[in-house]
């Protein structure tokens, strides 16, 4: 269905709009399947179906980031929050109190 997930008219979407979403469309299919591919790792019995899985799973982390780093190239909000959390040691719900407004 081409409107699947849009909460308003497409029409009246620019394209930029639509191409966001399409990104957090995608970055959330790839988030899902990794979930699937690692619960399916987890349960194999053989152990080369196991690290086909796991294989599996990797490439769909790196898909997964490659949609964040789209998200952050092309929104100063993703850039800042991913510039802020993530590769941080510190206490992560704590950081947020330390983020400059």
């Amino acid at each position: 269905m081409a409107n699947e997930g849009y909460h308003e008219d497409p029409k009246e979407l620019s394209n930029a709009t639509k191409d966001y979403h399409r990104i957090i469309q995608s970055t959330m299919e790839e988030l899902e399947a990794i979930d699937w591919y690692n619960q399916r790792a987890e349960c194999a019995t053989d152990p080369e179906a196991k690290a086909i899985m796991e294989h599996n799973r990797d490439e769909e982390i790196e898909h997964a980031c490659m949609g964040i780093e789209w998200l952050r190239k092309n929104s100063p909000v993703w850039d800042s929050m991913l510039k802020e959390f993530l590769f941080k040691e510190s206490d992560i719900v704590a950081n947020e109190g330390n983020m400059s407004k």
